[in-house]
């Protein structure tokens, strides 16, 4: 599919003056943030102003997040996101029509926060991509849910290629074999997020 047809189906959701929020759900090595960024670029050249986030920049440090009280798939699940603090930051004024605040996002060259400024005027498109964006606590917080799907084993041989900064190959197979893919697993089987998306690319 496309990105000009992935813009089209948005379009059929947008209405001018007001603000969209389109959700671009998947697993790791899917392929989202590529075609956020595609979505956003042939829509701003539109005139709709977009504004793209990653779930991702709304994690816990490593404090939070690597609690070796639990198996590492349920640290990843459970512990890895600040979903209350995206959906009071950024979803709850977006969707009020109020002005985003200063927002935290995190930094993982020294595990801390950087703030960011931006201005989200009312009536652009806020594109959130990231793993796991059809659970129960964000329920609600998207206009649109996008779901990206690859097999497994596509995406292991892109993060094989892309996530280097874990260490070397057999590094990488062991964390996504131990932490990213059974919390994977977990959330496809409770929430089939193909089934329940908007669109499926």
């Amino acid at each position: 599919m496309s990105a000009e047809t992935i813009v089209k189906e948005i379009r059929k959701k947008y209405k001018n003056g007001s603000t969209l929020l389109v959700g671009i759900d998947g697993l790791g090595g899917a392929g989202k943030s590529t075609v956020a960024y595609e979505v956003s670029r042939l829509l701003d050249a539109e005139g709709i102003n977009t504004s793209v986030f990653h779930i991702d920049d709304f994690i816990h440090p490593k404090a939070v997040r690597y609690n070796d009280d639990y198996p590492q798939w349920e640290q990843y699940y459970y512990l890895q996101w600040r979903y209350d603090y995206f959906l009071s930051a950024v979803a709850k004024p977006v969707r009020d029509g109020r002005e985003v605040p200063p927002i935290e996002l995190y930094n993982k060259e020294n595990d801390s926060y950087i703030t960011d400024m931006r201005s989200i005027p009312k009536g652009s498109i806020v594109i959130t991509e990231g793993v796991f964006l059809q659970r129960e606590e964000l329920e609600g917080a998207f206009d649109f849910m996008i779901y990206v799907d690859a097999a497994e084993e596509e995406r292991l041989r892109r993060v094989l290629c892309r996530d280097g900064y874990i260490g070397d190959e057999a590094d990488i197979r062991r964390k996504y074999n131990e932490r990213y893919f059974p919390a994977e697993h977990f959330y496809a089987k409770k929430y089939c997020p193909a089934k329940n998306a908007d669109l499926v690319i």
